[in-house]
């Protein structure tokens, strides 16, 4: 039986077996002509294991569906504009720092975007649609989330991190009819990276029960199905991590690129504190910077607690519940979830690049090193599990 498969390929032989070691040697050893490729077939397990022995594949992965990391709770009713400063872009030092993400490019893989909703003047978007349906934002997702990004000023207020972008790369991968898929993801990954992305953000999951009931319907006894979507989840959470890893090693890319990915909303701590739930893929996948949601303390205590429905294993958190951000065809919504607290990383993370330009060290080891290390756990709450929330509460740079 044949299946759709994707097929990372690098041009030079000698890469295939840099990944026999770690990814810390691949980041020291990738010559400078690599070319990486990215291919779609349809496989019988025979050309599968027959290509897998070829020198210049690194990996190979079914191509099964992905779905929208879903908002916990969506308020229509905000104001229709924004008086004030967003408390997340407070959270992680926005406002103070001075930097802007001036000269920074990010890419966002979601739902589209409405670009032109209010809060993006200025903006510079190049769009691509990978779902077939064109671009714009029916969801809403995307614009949501870009809006936390690189929202502009609003009647005195602020939405977004990083309102100093000029250029953001918009990659359409879920429709309002069709759903995506890992293909259209790591599709979606390498075009933004060709066309000079410094930060991807994706708030995007696969989508398990789906692929089981896809393998199922195809023929196989459940527990066959079972077996071999937990097969694909392996494969493409490998497909993944070797993708960052070459992103990350910059060859042969001329921007220094980062991923930035929610970690999921499945975890259900408000219903009882064991109900905690790992983070998923691709989000999961070693290289990419995952990231849980905090809020303000429910009993109005100061500080701030992860979220009931972040999922645990994070590296590093951010502001995730009640964020109010712009609303696709016109004003703003608030939404909660992790697919919230990702924008908020890759907007700090912007700024860090800002900072390592004008220093002339920018470079994907650096800013993520940065990013992490910026930072803190000094202004959560009591009785919070460090595991929760990673290194912390990401922070803007100060100086």
């Amino acid at each position: 039986m044949k299946q759709q498969h994707m097929i990372l390929r690098c041009t030079r032989a000698s890469t295939r077996d840099l990944f026999l070691g770690t990814f810390s040697t691949l980041q020291t050893a990738v010559p400078d002509d690599m070319t990486l490729m990215v291919e779609v077939d349809n496989l019988t397990k025979d050309k599968v294991s027959e290509l897998a022995q070829h020198p210049d594949v690194v990996a190979i992965a079914p191509s099964v569906p992905m779905k929208l990391i879903e908002p916990i709770a969506v308020m229509e009713d905000v104001a229709a504009d924004v008086d004030q400063i967003t408390w997340g872009i407070q959270a992680v030092g926005a406002t103070t720092s001075p930097f802007t993400g001036d000269g920074v490019t990010v890419a966002v893989i979601d739902t589209g975007i409405d670009s032109t909703h209010q809060a993006f003047a200025g903006v510079k978007f190049i769009e691509q649609d990978f779902t077939g349906e064109g671009n714009g934002d029916e969801k809403g997702h995307g614009t949501h989330c870009a809006g936390t990004i690189f929202g502009r000023l609003s009647a005195g207020g602020r939405i977004g991190v990083a309102t100093g972008i000029k250029t953001a790369l918009i990659a359409k991968v879920i429709g309002q009819k069709r759903g995506g898929s890992s293909e259209h993801m790591v599709r979606a990954i390498q075009w933004a990276v060709e066309n000079g992305a410094n930060v991807i953000s994706m708030s995007l999951g696969i989508d398990f029960p789906k692929t089981v009931s896809q393998l199922e319907g195809s023929g196989l006894p459940p527990e066959i199905a079972a077996s071999r979507a937990l097969e694909a989840y392996r494969t493409n959470v490998q497909l993944f991590e070797r993708l960052a890893a070459l992103i990350k090693a910059q060859a042969p890319f001329s921007q220094p690129c980062i991923i930035v990915a929610a970690a999921g909303n499945e975890s259900q701590r408000n219903k009882n504190a064991d109900w905690e739930v790992s983070v998923g893929p691709p989000a999961v996948a070693e290289g990419i910077i995952s990231v849980a949601a905090i809020g303000p303390q429910a009993d109005g205590q100061s500080g701030f607690m992860p979220t009931g429905f972040s999922n645990t294993g994070a590296t590093v958190a951010a502001p995730g519940l009640n964020i109010i951000s712009a609303k696709s065809g016109g004003g703003f919504i608030s939404m909660s979830g992790t697919s919230m607290a990702t924008p908020h990383v890759a907007g700090v993370a912007a700024l860090w690049a800002q900072k390592l330009i004008a220093a002339h060290s920018l470079n994907a080891s650096v800013l993520t090193a940065r990013l992490v290390g910026s930072a803190t756990s000094k202004e959560m709450g009591k009785d919070f599990d460090p595991s929760d929330i990673g290194a912390g509460i990401v922070q803007a740079p100060q100086e």
